[in-house]
């Protein structure tokens, strides 16, 4: 166990924030932190990294386990260069390796070799760091340092860059990589995907699964939670629970727990009320007085539960429309967008259309100019760009620009949305406004003391009584909490207009993409589908162009000819050899990941064995162990049908 979290509770004035938090931390584990924006899940890690200290409760670790914390958006500050300050991390080999150097000069040195004891210390030093060195990764610093920075998107990035030169958003890469090269035995990450390209984000994930560490991560992107974490740990009305598997998972768990828990509930009001209309039916009657009496006591001893507690209060929005467009929305042809000073455009042979109703992601790494194309789509500005935007009939454009600059800092939040809409009264804003969970004061607070979801739902409390045909969202998902990311997708699968939106979000590609437009400096490459069909589609085209590369290069002697009358057959049975090599793959991570689900919840019930509640009860402990039993045998079997799949 690397680390125990006991009894934690944090209060700021009055309000709880945490209370009575206990969790332990093992190693490899992959936890994911999950609740809603404000409940806690930030304040936990920095008390567990000791930013902060808890009001009550312990947390125990041992001495040699190294935590490395990176707080959201926590930009690099340095005045050293992208290489100097990733060298920074391994600073005690660098002096390790500069030691060698020294010693090696000292050996080969005649008037030491005179020395028989100095020369065999220096050579027993010389035998012991070289073996150190080693171990410790010492000749693999350029390697790491290469592959992490190219992971991270500085791979076209001059090593010398002065970090302050840096954007915001490449000052939170940069600190992600540093923390990934120093490799603690505790990695704890707060949003650590904000900033991400889809690319990047891919490469984490890879990074993270085969990280030797424990990983405890908050995060909104369901995606990544998916295919990294192995337990999710929830904060919820302060307290946190445990759930095995991956967000998908705790989702379908949390679920059944609840229709259970409400299933006992009902059914024990259902003999309370038998219960008390016995007794008070047969009270009174000298025959049956005893027996309504015994039936009383047993009433009072009776163990209540509690009705359990649903979800939490959800933001509840919808997207309504004014009136129609025409079929034709918006047609873009040859265009190109460049920047005041710069020969070269940003990108060029941009062609897209969008019909009425239609859905379409526009995605592309991280500095293409996706907000730069959405912005010239509505406020063009043709002295930077050449090529043609055309609108349809009808058209009201909504536009949702994911840096929030259309809020007004000075404003309270009901002074936000009121001088937008003067024309409706104050209790049809105030009611907006509650749907959007901002009741009683809370619609007093100024907007720059809002967090960043706060303010997103502020905006988008602003683009709902706009009731716009036409939707352009840029990035809607930042900032948003998992629940009000399933509001969010819920109103605009509802909606009847046009979308167009960028997301990095791979989650809610799949759901909401009817078709992606990728972009690139050289124009755009169009898929149909969402973001799996995508990745599969250009999955498809790498093998194509890897056949044709194949069947280019003919053995010696061989024809031209013979090359052209190769059979389609041979390319079919390639392909579906591929494909099915690509579903081996998939049921191997499965399987491993069943194995690693199975193996966590044997040693979670082994763990409760050792608790003095369970084993002094000797139908709480037959109850575990054949739980254990039935999870070995199920563990045999997936490990049987991975053997076999393997071979």
């Amino acid at each position: 166990m690397l680390l125990q979290v006991s009894d934690l509770s944090k209060s700021y004035g009055v309000k709880s924030v945490l209370s009575h938090i206990t969790m332990q931390v093992q190693e490899r584990d992959r936890i994911g932190l999950v609740g809603v924006n404000g409940a806690g899940k930030s304040t936990l890690l920095k008390i567990i990294c000791g930013e902060m200290s808890a009001d009550s409760g312990s947390i125990f670790k041992s001495k040699e386990t190294r935590i490395g914390y990176l707080a959201q958006n926590s930009g690099l500050t340095s005045e050293r260069s992208i290489q100097e300050e990733m060298l920074a991390v391994f600073a005690s080999l660098l002096e390790a390796e500069q030691e060698l150097r020294t010693l090696e000069q000292q050996i080969a040195d005649p008037h030491l070799q005179d020395d028989e004891k100095r020369y065999q210390d220096t050579l027993d030093r010389y035998a012991y760091l070289s073996e150190w060195f080693r171990e410790n990764g010492g000749f693999e610093i350029e390697t790491r340092i290469r592959s992490v920075l190219h992971g991270m998107g500085f791979g076209s990035f001059d090593p010398a860059t002065p970090i302050h030169t840096l954007s915001g958003g490449q000052k939170t890469r940069l600190a992600l990589a540093r923390i990934l090269l120093q490799a603690p035995d505790l990695l704890m990450l707060d949003e650590p995907t904000n900033y991400l390209d889809i690319p990047t984000l891919t490469w984490l994930e890879d990074y993270l699964r085969g990280y030797a560490g424990a990983i405890l991560v908050v995060s909104h992107d369901r995606y990544f939670l998916d295919a990294l974490a192995t337990s999710i740990v929830e904060i919820e009305r302060h307290a946190a629970k445990r759930y095995t598997g991956n967000y998908s998972r705790y989702i379908d768990i949390k679920a059944a727990e609840y229709e259970a828990t409400l299933k006992a509930f009902e059914k024990q009001q259902d003999e309370i009320a038998r219960m008390e209309e016995f007794i008070e039916r047969n009270i009174v009657r000298a025959s049956t007085t005893k027996r309504a009496q015994s039936r009383r006591k047993a009433l009072e001893k009776m163990d209540r539960m509690d009705k359990p507690l649903g979800d939490l209060k959800k933001a509840h929005f919808s997207f309504e429309i004014d009136k129609r467009t025409g079929k034709d929305v918006l047609d873009v042809q040859q265009l190109s967008i460049g920047f005041e000073g710069k020969e070269k455009p940003l990108f060029h042979d941009v062609d897209f259309r969008l019909s009425r109703a239609e859905t379409v992601a526009l995605v592309g790494p991280n500095g293409v100019g996706k907000s730069t194309l959405l912005k010239a789509l509505i406020h063009p500005k043709p002295n930077l760009a050449s090529g043609t935007i055309r609108w349809g009939s009808n058209v009201q454009i909504g536009y949702y620009d994911q840096e929030q600059t259309g809020l007004t800092p000075t404003n309270t939040v009901l002074e936000e949305v009121w001088s937008a809409y003067r024309h409706l009264e104050e209790a049809r804003i105030r009611t907006v406004l509650g749907n959007f969970l901002f009741s009683g004061e809370d619609v007093k607070k100024r907007i720059s003391a809002l967090s960043g979801g706060e303010k997103a739902r502020v905006s988008l409390a602003k683009l709902m009584l706009q009731q716009a045909n036409v939707l352009i969202l840029d990035e809607p998902t930042n900032h948003l909490d998992l629940f009000s990311k399933e509001v969010l997708e819920s109103a605009l699968m509802d909606y009847e207009g046009t979308l167009f939106f960028i997301s990095h979000d791979r989650y809610f590609l799949n759901k909401m993409a009817e078709r992606i437009v990728e972009l690139t400096p050289e124009g755009t490459q169009h898929f149909l589908g969402n973001y799996d069909d995508m990745m599969e589609k250009k999955q498809e085209l790498q093998e194509l162009e890897e056949l044709a590369a194949a069947e280019a290069i003919q053995k010696p002697g061989a024809s031209a000819q013979s090359a052209v009358a190769t059979p389609s057959s041979s390319y079919e049975a390639d392909k579906q050899a591929k494909k099915d090599e690509r579903q081996r793959q998939r049921k191997l991570e499965q399987m491993e990941a069943d194995i690693a689900r199975l193996e966590q919840a044997i040693a979670d019930l082994e763990e409760e064995l050792t608790q003095p509640d369970i084993y002094n009860d000797y139908v709480a402990v037959g109850e575990r162990q054949q739980a254990i039993d039935t999870y070995k045998e199920e563990l045999s079997e997936v490990y049987t049908a991975w053997e076999e799949l393997l071979a």
